[in-house]
Formats: C-alpha cells, structure tokens, sequence
C-alpha cells in the first residue's frame, strides 16, 4: 500500500470497516437533509470513528506521527441530489479561523467553514481517505484518478486535460467497507450515479503537520469565521 500511494497516488486499504465500523459510519447520515449532496463536518467527529482511529494507526508510517483527521466531508449521491465533478485537485485545508501568514492564500468560506490554500509542500505531505457505506461499481459514481499526477505540483486549470490525457484513468471500484486512499494532490473527478442507486461516502484528510503564524486545523475548534 504504501509503495502504491508513492509511486500511483492512490492505494486500497488493505483491510476493511466491520459491522460496527459500518454502523457508526452509517449514523453519520442519519438526519441527512433530501436534496443535500454534500456536509462538512467538524474533523473531530470523524477522529471519533473506530475505524477512522484504526486508520490512522496505520498510516502513522506514511503521513508521520501524530496523523489525525484535518478535514471531513460526507457525501450522498442518489436520486435528486446527484451530479458529476469534473477533474481537479484539492487545494485547501480547513482552518478555525483566518490569520494572515506567509505563503497560505487564498481564502474561502464553504459552509461556513474556513478554508485557505496552503503551501503546496503541505499538501504533497497529506493523504485523503474515503470510507464507502454502499457499495461503488461503474455504475455507482466510483473516483477517478489520473495515477502519478500526485508528483506534479499544482497544476494549471488548462494544463489538466493535458495531463490526464497523458496520464490515463484509474477507476476505484469498492464495496461496502472498503477504503481508498490517495495523495491529496492527486487529479481526480466522478460521473453521475445511475438512477435509483445510493453512493455515501465519508472523505477525510490526513495530515501529521502543525501550522505556523497561529493558524490551527479545522479539527482543533469549529472552524468558522470570527
């Protein structure tokens, strides 16, 4: 797994969420407003998930010591609240509050949750997880990756198509339980689900850095604007 998410970007989770896992996960969505696609949440509640702690015992060896959740978001494909994310990096992190330091711009507000693009040595340290409740097969909106472009800094908007092409698709299939994790600069993007069918997904990013000049992570208070 970790030669994987060197060399390609992007890994299987060599285990999976047992039943309890699955459970917790599943209450994540319980109060789940209908037409809502996507919700932020505060990152501690995900570090609170049994298998999310399992996880980042696991990944201590590739993102360092003291890896926790620094951002999570859950997402709920289905009928009516449905739609396809064409290719693109992420480039923020989640922040409690903004501080002006060298090097961490632009900012955003999404959800009322602040965000700000770091320097991109930071982002190239971190890992985003994706924890699938139901199952993803073609059908079923699974991520798309462009293996190996994780290595190539942040890449222009025009330059994307380019690269992707060069590069080529990975399609992640998964079933219920199973975990991808892939560089969070990676190139990636996802279709429509098909009619009828229900693709939840909790994503999180992982990181065992500090931040400087008084910025703290979304995980350390409720990251939102003061």
């Amino acid at each position: 797994m970790i030669a994987e998410l060197d060399s390609r970007g992007y890994a299987l989770w060599p285990s999976r969420l047992d039943d309890g896992e699955l459970a917790e996960l599943a209450a994540l969505f319980g109060d789940w407003s209908d037409g809502r696609p996507g919700r932020r949440i505060d990152p501690a509640r995900a570090a609170g998930l049994s298998a999310v702690d399992r996880l980042c015992a696991a990944m201590g060896p590739v993102v360092g010591e003291g890896v926790r959740p620094v951002r999570a978001i859950l997402f709920d494909k289905q009928d009516g609240a449905n739609w396809a994310l064409g290719w693109h990096q992420d480039r923020t992190i989640e922040v409690v509050e903004r501080r002006e330091v060298a090097g961490f711009g632009p900012w955003t507000v999404k959800q009322g949750r602040v965000h700000v693009a770091p320097p991109v040595s930071l982002l190239e340290r971190m890992v985003t997880v994706r924890l699938h409740l139901d199952p993803v097969d073609a059908d079923n909106a699974p991520l798309l990756v462009a293996p190996g472009s994780h290595r190539l800094g942040l890449i222009a908007e025009d330059a994307i198509e380019g690269v992707v092409g060069q590069l080529g698709e990975a399609v992640c299939l998964a079933g219920a339980g199973e975990v991808w994790l892939y560089r969070t600069l990676i190139l990636h993007a996802s279709a429509r689900a098909g009619p009828g069918r229900r693709r939840r997904v909790l994503q999180i990013d992982l990181s065992a850095d500090g931040l400087p000049g008084g910025l703290r992570w979304g995980t350390e208070g409720q990251g939102r604007l003061l």
